[in-house]
C-alpha cells in the first residue's frame, strides 16, 4: 500500500514543499531567536534624543488626508487604463470591427467608472481645517 503512496507524480513535489515549509520555519523561528538576543534594548532614549539642536522629538499624528490618496488611487487606476488604450490604437486596422466594438466597450466602463467616483464625491478636494 505504501508503493501507491511514493509512485504518485506529485509525490516528490509534495515532499519538497513540506521541508521548504520545514526549513523556512525553522529558519525564520531562528532569526528572530538570535536577533532578540543580540538586539540592544537600551538605544530608545538615543533615537528619541535630540541630534546636535533642535526641538524635542515629538509624535505627531498623521496629518494627510485620505482624500489624496483617494485621488491619487484613481488617478493611478485610469492611468494604467488608458495606457491599454495604445496598443489598440496601434493595431486599429488591424483589430477590425471587433477591436471598435471591444474599445468602446471600454471606454464605456471607464466613462461609467468616472461618473460614479465623481457622485461619490471621491474627486472633490475636502480642506483640513
Amino acid at each position: 500500500m505504501t508503493h501507491i503512496v511514493t509512485e504518485h507524480p506529485y509525490f516528490g513535489i509534495f515532499v519538497l514543499f513540506i521541508l521548504t515549509f520545514v526549513a523556512f520555519s525553522a529558519t525564520l523561528n531562528l532569526q528572530r531567536f538570535i536577533s532578540r538576543k543580540l538586539a540592544r534594548r537600551d538605544t530608545e532614549k538615543l533615537k528619541m534624543s535630540i541630534y546636535e539642536c533642535g526641538p524635542e522629538v515629538t509624535k505627531q499624528p498623521n496629518s494627510i488626508s485620505v482624500q489624496f490618496y483617494l485621488i491619487a488611487l484613481l488617478f493611478i487606476l485610469f492611468d494604467v487604463e488608458i495606457i491599454f488604450m495604445f496598443p489598440w490604437a496601434v493595431d486599429f486596422k488591424a483589430l477590425g470591427f471587433f477591436g471598435l466594438v471591444e474599445m468602446i466597450l471600454f471606454i464605456l466602463l471607464l466613462t461609467i467608472g468616472f461618473i460614479y467616483a465623481w457622485k461619490k464625491g471621491a474627486l472633490e478636494w475636502h480642506s483640513i481645517k
